[in-house]
């Protein structure tokens, strides 16, 4: 079973499991801050998805495959649940809604759109597998490294907390190799059919392109009862950019 980071309600649970699904090169961990905030009438679980954090490694990384491990983690908790998954944890949670409709209560898709993209991420793997791990003693010196590959500090910010900097040598809590050769499925999508019943917020930073206008009706195809909403000044890192207006919007949608 995937790892789960638990946040149990703070006050007497009202109302459905939360489970946040994350994205791409990402693990339960980012998500602590939003994840404790929301934990305030629900219990909220971050899972990190396979090949991430400290889940099992498998050779390959399909929708389908992703969407059974969430399945398995939702049946532990109890369904149905709330659903939150962005990017790469979006098309996993969409996956699920369309195939097992019945375990999820309402689904929130933060800035990814259920169609294949041409852009591929497997350059950042490539960079993070080439860092020479013996070598590196600190945060700042892994940084260092990996800025010959990554010009991005706020990108390099982000991949350096799957960092593991207390083994020896260092680690990587992602399995990147699996990563880099499954890239076409992560950037694609298995063209699943199908057809969510329940509320469904897709949610996007205002400055990203991943979900376009040209999207609209693919994704209404899929799911009738979608709802739109943008983070202004937000890009696809939409609630790492505007944590409290992600976590604001969350909650109204959830609660409504």
């Amino acid at each position: 079973m995937l790892a789960m980071i638990r946040h149990p309600a703070s006050a007497t649970a009202e109302a459905p499991t939360l489970v946040i699904a994350h994205g791409l090169y990402g693990s339960g961990r980012n998500w602590g801050v939003i994840a404790r905030r929301l934990a305030d009438r629900r219990e909220v679980v971050a899972v990190d998805m396979r090949n991430h954090g400290e889940s099992p490694r498998f050779p390959s990384q399909s929708y389908p495959e992703m969407a059974a491990d969430l399945a398995e983690v939702i049946e532990h908790l109890g369904a149905p649940v709330d659903l939150l998954g962005h990017s790469m944890g979006g098309k996993a949670a969409m996956q699920l809604a369309l195939t097992r409709p019945e375990l999820i209560r309402r689904l929130i898709v933060a800035d990814i759109a259920p169609v294949a993209y041409t852009h591929d991420q497997s350059r950042h793997a490539r960079a993070m597998a080439g860092l020479d791990l013996a070598s590196i003693t600190s945060r700042g010196g892994a940084d260092a490294a990996l800025a010959a590959g990554i010009d991005d500090p706020a990108l390099r910010a982000f991949f350096l907390q799957s960092l593991d900097l207390r083994s020896h040598p260092p680690r990587w809590k992602l399995n990147l190799a699996v990563l880099e050769s499954e890239m076409a499925k992560i950037v694609g999508w298995p063209e699943t059919q199908g057809s969510f019943p329940n509320p469904a917020l897709f949610l996007t930073g205002a400055l990203s392109n991943y979900v376009r206008p040209e999207h609209r009706d693919a994704i209404r195809a899929l799911f009738p009862k979608a709802r739109f909403a943008k983070i202004p000044e937000a890009n696809h890192w939409l609630h790492a950019e505007k944590p409290r207006e992600f976590e604001e919007t969350v909650r109204v949608f959830l609660e409504a």
